[in-house]
């Protein structure tokens, strides 16, 4: 082609477009260009907006991300029609196509409307329908409803349900924000009297919440906020809110509750209307939405219904999931009662419902007739795979199907490989992430708790912002957890706050303040959301520095730590083995640097030097306190390694040589078994592939014994767990008091997949150059990833066979990629798609040398598994774990007849003689 195709994939701000409702009046504005010439560069773009007249601003630039609106300001209510079009060399491209924006309410003095509440509804009562009429004039041409809840709402007007939006208004920080949805309903206005009803349920502002049993937390009333506005042919904005005129009935919904489940009583009609009181609330607090909403994203038949041993009827979906059941009956009596349990497992081939805690997550449902009826319960979601069904007579599997709820993210990121186990892994993160991220990142989905753990996102925002588009949805929770940041600089460890803990400074938790800005501006390149954060940012590292005091070493105090290591006992999780106060300092260093960095990218040099030069002085004081001049770092934990190589925290290289080596023997002498808790988990296979023993990464990535990744997998597993060991080998459920089956943290080893076993990772802010370094292995015969970046879609593919290892490379228009290819040197090429095929660096496993020591045993697979399953035959050891383990101080011994592993009974005469045991 002669000039570049036509900009596609409008975007304005984090939304795609069409956008209504939107929050910001000078939204920024993002496209991609589909296709170009192998020698295009965009050298400026043009942007067509057209409102009450037409405008067309010329910018000399290479930009097409987040690029500034041009214009004046969007007022209230204003929309606009979008369009781009770009310059490579001479040549311009055609126009996109138009995109629509459309402010939402930008005052709180927009809003006429006020909140209404139903008198006599206190906590515990049925959940109310809160009605309001409007009488409306012909030609009507355009109709607008903005509404919000303290609760959650289900809106109709005139008998048809408003909107897809699940769970709305969603949950924030209510006592400082809280979001208004904008919804399209000319379809559904008509001329004359309309009447608009919100079915109004608890969850989070007033249903039990967090672990501690609490209530009510944010207001002991329910109430709705609705402003219906229509706008005339003549051009005329009419506009009727809730008001005194609105009333309260009763539903059928005897009680809902996040946690509990919802109660239904099909034979209750809807009592008379009663008056509503006007709350004095603050309008003050309303926002735009920053992503997309929570909504039904699947719908899962049922695979199976069995009987369990104590005769109880069970269904399994086949996938644990978070949302509810929803099921046809018919042919029962009036009064007759179904009640419906959840749970993510079978334990003895019963219900699991100990993990649950107190949360009752059962929905019950009290039938009208025989009638034919679909039972369905919108004001409480779950977290399971098999659900209990008790009262229904005629159960078939027809009849049941699993409603998948989330916030509705794109899909942005794909993986895949020769490993099916490792596929599956894969798929189980994406699951985790889909059953967490509903309108808060939450720890877990089933059981009295759902909080949005700081450290848990912490540690998979990057695999999070790779698998699906988390740039409005953690835009949304970074502004939440800024406004409950306390005055001191101290993070909640939940976000929203309904802990309320005072003084709450744990490392690693709290630094999702500087952590999670700065892997959305690598992975979106939005700069502006690192200006807006970066108060918070330094509040916190402020804090971590005043609690470090002079010597820089943050030391006593409450710390998590290296939270689930598996090595802690389930009682106590706290009792990992890297030692905490070495933990906390490196995360002052690595944070302190952060924020160094962000203060550099927007432009504030002076405390990008002062928070770079704190950075400094935290490392050397960490490599003085810590550790030795031969690279050992105190508790010799396979964490503090991680941390102290990966955050350069450790000055000569000799210590970091030694530092890798040390986690190699670490890493060895498990078994390949996983030895890191939440912390240390999204760091060992780096560090391990950056001082030079990716094999080892590898096959700790490949382990199926547990604790290690696949281990759930081999265990029937869906989603990633909370616990390396959530059920044990013989299926009972861990006895500790805390146990999940659907917890992302530690599946944050994603990020690592993406980037360094398939090859594709960010070089440059919002990938705009693109670094391809794929780790070959013996181990996979080929892998891949996919990702749509703000510029397109990015991929990179390898495959070994006969010798030769393909590559092949896909760079979206705008960007460029830095590509290891091997035998050759680094090459950097442009968009479009590229292919090399070299010899394979890993075709042949090199022969043990004669004198080898038993490291290099341990190192070479095949020997190492012949020698492991001869000792456990002869019942020297139990396992390849445990043999390691009394290998550990050998490792630098010539192995000797070991290196040829023979008979068993051979073999546990040459271990005997070697380890005098």
């Amino acid at each position: 082609m002669s000039h570049p195709a036509a900009p596609t994939s409008l975007r304005f701000e984090h939304r795609p477009a069409p956008v209504a409702g939107i929050g910001t009046a000078s939204p920024r504005i993002s496209w991609q260009v589909p296709a170009a010439d192998a020698g295009y560069a965009q050298t400026a773009y043009e942007i067509e907006i057209a409102r009450d007249t037409t405008q067309v601003f010329t910018v000399e630039s290479a930009d097409q991300v987040l690029v500034p609106w041009p214009a004046d300001p969007l007022a209230s209510r204003e929309t606009a029609q979008v369009r781009v079009r770009v310059r490579g060399n001479e040549e311009w491209s055609d126009w996109s196509e138009p995109a629509s924006v459309e402010a939402g309410l930008l005052s709180h003095d927009d809003w006429s409307a006020r909140f209404v509440s139903p008198r006599d509804n206190p906590h515990g009562s049925p959940a109310p329908l809160v009605a309001g009429t409007a009488d409306l004039p012909d030609g009507i041409v355009k109709a607008r409803l903005y509404a919000t809840a303290h609760g959650i709402y289900l809106p109709e007007l005139n008998g048809q349900r408003v909107g897809t939006e699940e769970l709305a208004p969603g949950w924030t920080s209510y006592q400082y924000r809280l979001r208004y949805q904008t919804y399209d309903v000319t379809e559904l206005v008509r001329p004359g009297e309309n009447t608009l009803e919100f079915l109004l349920g608890n969850a989070w502002y007033r249903g039990r919440i967090g672990f501690r049993d609490q209530k009510q937390l944010y207001g002991e009333r329910l109430a709705v906020l609705a402003q219906l506005e229509v706008t005339t042919e003549d051009g005329q904005l009419h506009t009727y809110g809730s008001d005194g005129t609105w009333t309260s009935r009763e539903s059928n919904v005897t009680a809902d509750d996040l946690y509990d489940g919802q109660t239904t009583d099909l034979r209750r009609q809807p009592g008379e209307p009663t008056p509503v009181d006007v709350l004095d609330a603050d309008l003050t607090l309303l926002v735009a939405p920053d992503g997309p909403p929570v909504r039904i994203t699947d719908v899962l038949p049922a695979v199976e219904i069995t009987t369990s041993p104590s005769g109880k009827t069970l269904v399994d979906f086949g996938q644990n999931l978070v949302g509810r059941v929803r099921l046809k009956v018919r042919g029962q009596q009036a009064g007759d009662e179904i009640v419906l349990r959840h749970a993510e497992v079978l334990e003895h081939g019963e219900l699991g419902v100990r993990p649950l805690r107190t949360a009752k997550a059962t929905d019950t449902y009290i039938l009208a007739g025989p009638d034919e009826v679909t039972l369905d319960s919108p004001l409480t979601f779950h977290g399971f795979r098999y659900a209990e069904v008790n009262g229904v007579t005629d159960l078939r599997t027809e009849d049941l199907e699993a409603i998948v709820i989330g916030s509705d993210l794109q899909r942005t990121g794909w993986f895949e490989s020769s490993n099916e186990l490792l596929n599956q892994f894969h798929q189980n993160v994406v699951w985790g992430m889909r059953g967490n991220f509903v309108d808060v990142p939450t720890d877990c989905p089933q059981r009295d708790e759902r909080l949005g753990w700081t450290g848990d996102i912490q540690v998979f925002s990057p695999s999070a912002t790779f698998l699906f588009d988390t740039a409005g949805f953690l835009t949304n929770w970074l502004a939440d957890l800024a406004a409950e940041q306390q005055k001191d600089g101290s993070v909640p460890f939940v976000v929203p706050d309904v802990l309320r803990d005072e003084g709450p400074a744990t490392a690693a938790w709290g630094d999702a303040a500087t952590i999670v800005p700065w892997v959305l501006y690598e992975r979106t390149g939005d700069a502006g959301l690192l200006a807006r954060q970066l108060p918070s940012m330094r509040a916190w590292v402020d804090k971590m520095a005043d609690l470090a005091g002079g010597d820089l070493l943050w030391s006593g105090g409450f710390q998590f730590g290296d939270w689930l290591d598996p090595t802690a006992p389930p009682d106590n999780p706290f009792r990992a083995k890297a030692d905490p106060d070495v933990l906390a300092t490196a995360h002052l260093a690595r944070s302190a640097e952060v924020v160094a960095k962000a203060a550099e990218v927007v432009g504030q040099t002076d405390l990008a030097r002062e928070y770079a030069d704190l950075a400094a002085r935290v490392r050397q004081a960490f490599a003085a306190e810590y550790a030795t001049e031969g690279g050992r770092v105190l508790s010799d934990s396979a964490t503090n390694y991680a941390l102290a190589l990966q955050w350069a925290l450790l000055p000569t290289e000799h210590q970091r040589q030694r530092a890798g080596e040390r986690l190699a023997d670490l890493v060895r002498t498990s078994g390949f078994r996983i030895s890191t808790g939440f912390v240390g988990t999204p760091l060992i296979a780096d560090a391990l592939a950056d001082t030079g023993h990716s094999e080892l990464a590898y096959r700790l990535l490949l382990q199926t014994s547990c604790p290690s990744w696949l281990y759930a997998v081999t265990m029937g597993a869906t989603t990633v767990w909370e616990r390396w060991d959530s059920m044990l080998p013989d299926g009972s459920i861990n006895p500790g008091q805390m146990t999940s089956f659907n917890h992302y943290a530690l599946g944050a080893v994603a990020d690592w997949m993406h980037r360094r076993v398939a090859g594709l990772a960010p070089a440059e802010p919002g990938y705009k150059s693109i670094d391809v370094r794929p780790l070959f292995t013996d181990q996979l015969t080929n892998a891949s990833a996919k990702h749509l970046t703000p510029y397109g879609e990015a991929s990179v593919a390898w495959t070994r066979a006969d010798g030769h290892v393909s590559l092949t490379v896909t760079v979206p228009v705008g960007a460029r990629a830095t590509v290891d290819v091997p035998g050759l040197d680094v090459v950097e090429v442009g968009h479009g798609t590229h292919e090399w095929t070299v010899d394979d660096p890993c075709a042949e496993t090199p022969a043990l040398p004669a004198d080898a020591t038993l490291r290099q045993v341990v190192d070479n697979p095949p020997i190492w598994t012949a020698l492991a399953a001869a000792a456990v035959e002869t019942g020297l050891v139990a396992d390849d774990a445990e043999l390691a383990g009394r290998l550990e101080r050998f490792l630098d011994r010539p192995a000797g007849p070991l290196a040829e592993p023979a008979e068993a009974d051979a073999v546990k005469t040459a271990l005997r003689a070697f380890l005098h045991f």
